[in-house]
């Protein structure tokens, strides 16, 4: 009795189960997604490494316009993909229809791995860092206690507290994380305006972002003690492609609103504007968030002084520029306002990343690619085991402090992953000439091959600058083949 009790409830679930997604986000909610996963907390902060890297502020603005150039392109890029194949699971879909099961599985491998779920980690740890200026307890200094190596601390605990919040209320329906996404990012980008308008308001009338334009091509390369070093030619060009890591992190992140296509409204033509808005809304701000420190602060300064201006861009107490952009402006109280906005900006942005990176697992699942579980959707419609099985994971590298550098291992492959994506545009073109496309990338072939291109002389300078990184970051997406075989054995 107890068999038939149990098959009846199972038939009873999968009748009642939704079968597909509400297609219930429009082009505005999805330019909100593109603009909000990708700003987080590092436009606050890696303008200092950069500053220190290339002593110039020419090139240091040079390497935000190309940035927002290569990000553009590839958006552009990814519209006609989008367009062809408007489903849950987005890039995941692309990779695969273009080479097979065994790259799609991989990337997805790489994404549940460590992109998506180790960024979610370290913006969530980011988020509880800029809570303890207001809330002290959660320093990480304030370790409860030990389980053998790893220590848990009461911030570490805050921040799985903040995933699985996140987590609840995406569980909740699409509607739930579309108000927390738009609230939030409309918030930090008002707030990053306002910073812009002000900050070079005042830079142009203290006559500070002239004298930092002085000479804006004079590349130096100043080491944490102060010692400086001039760039040239071969030196220059290192440089400026390691540098990049910084931007491109800050930049990344984009293409989540790809795996969310179910859900959005008309995605033949939202997603391909939504990624070409949100990413242009994105690139420019972040340009101009640059122009405004350099407006409030000396580019150059010596890691000793006692001051902001004296320590300038490239000494920013803990590399945290922004706030000392805004000391400048209203004193001691920048430090809880920065806090304040960047608290705003990592929850907004870790709302996206959940939101979108729980569809992936979703369309792998589908596919027999990953658990099982995260195939079904729950009642309102949203993958939520998927959603669950990454706060977890998620959870477990807030815990280990391993994130940091899983990050660093996988920003090269995910920018792999972003070329490998683009080629397929051309393979695609190939073997599916009479597919339609309702959008076709601007300025094929040229645009997307000059991404090809440039993206893999940023990958070469990085495998040559750091080599040990990269090839971390290419061990744990290989791994991913074993992975496929072993688990595709018995099908």
């Amino acid at each position: 009795m107890s068999e038939n009790l149990t098959n009846s409830t199972s038939s009873v679930d999968l009748a009642t189960e939704p079968t597909d997604f509400k297609r219930s986000l429009s082009l505005l909610d999805s330019t909100l997604i593109v603009s909000g996963s990708m700003i987080g907390s590092g436009v606050f902060i890696v303008t200092a490494d950069m500053a220190r890297n290339l002593g110039s502020s020419g090139w240091l603005l040079m390497l935000w316009v190309l940035t927002g150039v290569l990000t553009v392109a590839a958006a552009l890029s990814y519209g006609e993909l989008a367009g062809m194949m408007p489903k849950a699971g987005g890039q995941y879909i692309y990779i695969q229809r273009a080479y097979g099961k065994l790259t799609g599985f991989v990337y997805g491998w790489t994404v549940f791995t460590v992109i998506q779920t180790g960024t979610i980690a370290a913006v969530a740890v980011a988020f509880t860092k800029y809570t303890a200026v207001f809330v002290p307890a959660l320093s990480p200094s304030n370790v409860l206690f030990s389980l053998g190596p790893i220590d848990i601390s009461a911030g570490s605990l805050f921040a799985i507290a903040s995933l699985i919040l996140l987590t609840w209320l995406n569980s909740r329906g699409v509607q739930s994380g579309k108000l927390i996404q738009n609230v939030f990012t409309s918030a930090k980008l008002i707030a990053l305006l306002g910073l812009i308008v002000i900050g070079i308001t005042v830079g142009l009338s203290s006559g500070l972002l002239s004298t930092n334009l002085t000479n804006a091509w004079e590349a130096t390369s100043t080491s944490a003690t102060g010692d400086i070093v001039p760039l040239a030619g071969m030196a220059l060009i290192l440089a400026f492609g390691t540098s990049m890591v910084g931007s491109l992190f800050s930049a990344d992140a984009w293409n989540n609103v790809t795996f969310i296509a179910g859900e959005i409204k008309n995605p033949r033509r939202n997603i391909p504007l939504a990624l070409f808005f949100g990413t242009l809304i994105v690139t420019t701000i972040y340009f101009l968030a640059n122009v405004s420190y350099l407006s409030l602060l000396p580019l150059k300064g010596s890691p000793t002084a006692t001051d902001i201006i004296g320590r300038g861009i490239q000494f920013a107490d803990a590399d945290r520029v922004a706030t000392a952009a805004v000391e400048t402006l209203f004193g001691n109280v920048a430090v809880a306002i920065m806090a304040a906005l960047i608290m705003v900006s990592t929850f907004g942005c870790n709302n996206g990343l959940i939101l979108a990176g729980a569809r992936l697992y979703y369309a792998m699942a589908k596919d027999g690619l990953f658990l099982k579980q995260a195939s079904h959707l729950n009642e309102n419609a949203v993958p939520g085991r998927a959603l669950w099985l990454q706060c977890i994971w998620a959870s477990l590298l807030c815990l280990s402090g391993k994130y940091g550098d899983l990050l660093d291992y996988c920003t090269f492959a995910s920018l792999l992953f972003y070329i490998v994506t683009i080629a397929g545009l051309f393979r695609l073109r190939r073997t599916e000439p009479n597919t339609e496309r309702p959008y076709r990338a601007f300025g094929y072939p040229l645009v997307p091959a000059l991404y090809i291109v440039a993206g893999l002389t940023i990958c070469a300078i990085l495998l040559y600058t750091k080599t040990f990184n990269t090839g971390m970051g290419l061990l744990i997406a290989g791994l991913g083949i074993p992975v496929y075989y072993l688990s595709t054995r018995k099908k």
